[in-house]
């Protein structure tokens, strides 16, 4: 049966293919009420969601094979294939000692209270923007900056926005970003040209939270640094592994596929690690005790949660539009909705609240940007660069700042982790502490809802002159 050729019908009409978001986020709320928002969990949420949307259908064959086709959907693919190349491009930048790299240069600097502080937040930014995970960059940063820089003198609940931060930073501007990927594939429109008309967004967000960080900060500095505590986490070689990550940025914003950047930024990071003794083949790929290890098997597992979690909810998305389910919410929003500043509007808060509920923001992005962010954008002829900034910046804002989301959780995580290690001068920080301080998620909210409130960046397709001056 091909795709095309038929379409789901379901008892209580085409709203009904909303039933698996609507089950889904249910589900999520539930989770995040019992502080388990976790992507299995998340699973579990969407594939109940799907089955039981399966008895409203009235043709079952017809919804069984949408199923199928959901997961041979292009669109969807591409995040997912993209994931799995990046995920080994970001495992071997971390195994070859860059983190180290950077922590080396922030000491050397000697760096203390909030300048460590506004410091980490653009290193963690560089890290982040260099391998496209903000979770990989907050974990990275709590246990080696939070401790260095609490004794350093820094604020620690404002040190671990700083961190935090700056992995939001990265995530909103990394090409190799899962939410670049999911912002940009969902538009059908070019990476590298979403990047750059990303930046104008970017530095001036940056820059408040540069302003918001030294006004919180407490200044304060020690006047003996405890080198013992922070020597075994630094190593100036390992800057030399940021060469490869400008090759992978450069090469995806001048137009590379993200695969093809990625894998020469691989290459490269396997070369340059093993010249200069930051890599081992051992460290790349290894046989033991009937087990493989290494860089590249942890980089492919460690991205099958974020895709088996994505296939399922391509799977929904595929559902809803079969149903026309995505063609009842534009028609919908079409009654409301009257100039190209209502459509941004109205995508914006949808991606702010399903990332905010679901505490992810990839799929959250992936889920509007197909269904309502794309056929509603081209209604008013708006950018696909346009469209697919107002997601990924939107999409980066409360999912990162919700007491109940994984982030939120991690960084918690972590500063016990710290305290176990460094003792009692290192503290564990509160959810309730914590969630205020993740200063660029919240600026970057302001920032990019001024944006839309204003007009700031829009841009049109087809040389459209319709609604610009709404």
């Amino acid at each position: 049966m091909k795709e095309e050729n038929y379409e789901i019908e379901f008892y209580g009409g085409r709203w009904i293919s909303f039933l698996p978001f609507l089950i889904f986020i249910m589900i999520a709320i539930f989770l995040a009420i019992k502080q388990a928002p976790d992507l299995e969990g998340m699973w579990v949420a969407v594939l109940v969601g799907i089955i039981i949307t399966f008895f409203f259908s009235k043709n079952k064959q017809n919804y069984s094979e949408t199923i199928i086709d959901g997961l041979s959907d292009r669109v969807g693919m591409v995040p997912i294939a993209c994931w799995l190349f990046v995920g080994v491009f970001a495992t071997v930048l971390q195994e070859s000692g860059l983190v180290e790299g950077i922590i080396w240069l922030i000491y050397s600097l000697g760096a203390t209270g909030t300048t460590f502080v506004v410091i980490s937040f653009l290193a963690s930014g560089l890290f982040a923007t260099s391998v496209g995970t903000a979770f990989g960059t907050i974990i990275a940063g709590m246990s080696v900056l939070y401790p260095a820089g609490v004794l350093l003198g820094g604020d620690p609940v404002l040190l671990a926005g700083a961190i935090a931060s700056g992995g939001i930073l990265g995530d909103n501007l990394a090409p190799i970003s899962d939410t670049t990927i999911c912002s940009a594939t969902s538009q059908e429109t070019d990476i590298g040209g979403v990047v750059r008309s990303r930046v104008k967004y970017v530095i001036p967000a940056t820059v408040l939270s540069i302003i918001v960080f030294i006004i919180l900060g407490s200044g304060g500095d020690v006047e003996s640094v405890p080198y013992e505590k922070v020597a075994p986490y630094m190593n100036p070689v390992g800057l030399i592994m940021i060469i490869p990550a400008l090759i992978t940025i450069i090469l995806a914003l001048r137009g590379a596929h993200l695969i093809k950047a990625s894998i020469y930024g691989t290459v490269s990071a396997v070369f340059i690690g093993l010249i200069f003794r930051l890599l081992t083949f051992d460290a790349l790929f290894q046989v033991k005790d009937g087990e493989v290890n290494g860089a590249i098997a942890s980089g492919i597992s460690g991205m099958v949660e974020i895709i088996i979690f994505t296939l399922l909810l391509i799977i929904s998305i595929k559902i809803m539009r079969k149903g026309k389910g995505s063609e009842a919410l534009v028609e919908s929003a079409k009654k409301i909705v009257k100039t190209a500043r209502g459509a941004e509007m109205s995508t914006g808060f949808l991606v702010v609240a399903f990332s905010a509920i679901m505490g992810i923001n990839a799929p959250a992005i992936l889920a509007i940007g197909l269904s309502y962010a794309k056929p509603i954008g081209d209604k008013f002829n708006i950018h696909p660069y346009r469209m697919a900034n107002i997601l990924d910046g939107l999409g980066n804002t409360l999912a990162f700042t919700m007491p109940w989301t994984p982030t939120i959780l991690l960084i918690h995580s972590q500063t016990v982790q710290a305290n176990s290690e460094f003792g009692s001068s290192i503290p564990i920080l509160s959810v309730s502490e914590i969630f205020p301080y993740l200063i660029y998620a919240w600026v970057l909210l302001v920032v990019m809802t001024i944006a839309v409130i204003t007009g700031w960046g829009r841009k049109f397709s087809h040389n459209s002159i319709q609604n610009q001056n709404n």
